[in-house]
């Protein structure tokens, strides 16, 4: 198995396309990621959030994001979105993705056979490298 992450997209405005779904499939379809789990989080301009687990995605967000073939669901769940709901300004969603880097389970093998071990991994967003590389 390859490491795990989860990434909180926002969406200003509860402005939610489905235009993240064509990328996320063509991630999985192409082997690169796994897609656990997926937790939609919206805070409407009262501050009334709603939290909408995967089994109960529909049209509301879109068929292309209901279609999503997800191994783990409920590795996300209302606790998650307790989190996301602090952090979340009003009148905006969050999409919360897990999902495994699974380009990356034979380079976990590979520290395995060699009796290694990761002791840290940083990941930096690509806004920041952006900024950072280009100045």
């Amino acid at each position: 198995m390859g490491p795990v992450d989860v990434i909180i997209i926002g969406f200003p405005g509860n402005n939610f396309n489905g235009r993240v779904a064509p990328a996320i499939r063509e991630l999985v379809e192409a082997e690169t990621i796994q897609i656990l789990d997926l937790l939609f989080v919206m805070k409407d301009a009262e501050g009334i959030v709603t939290a909408l687990e995967f089994h109960e995605f529909d049209e509301t967000l879109g068929a292309s994001v209901a279609d999503i073939a997800v191994s783990a669901p409920g590795a996300l769940g209302l606790d998650d979105a307790e989190e996301i709901r602090e952090d979340l300004p009003l009148n905006s969603s969050a999409l919360a993705i897990a999902f495994e880097n699974t380009w990356a389970a034979k380079f976990v093998d590979a520290i395995r056979d060699a009796d290694a071990v990761v002791i840290d991994q940083i990941r930096i967003p690509a806004a920041v490298a952006e900024l950072v590389l280009t100045h």
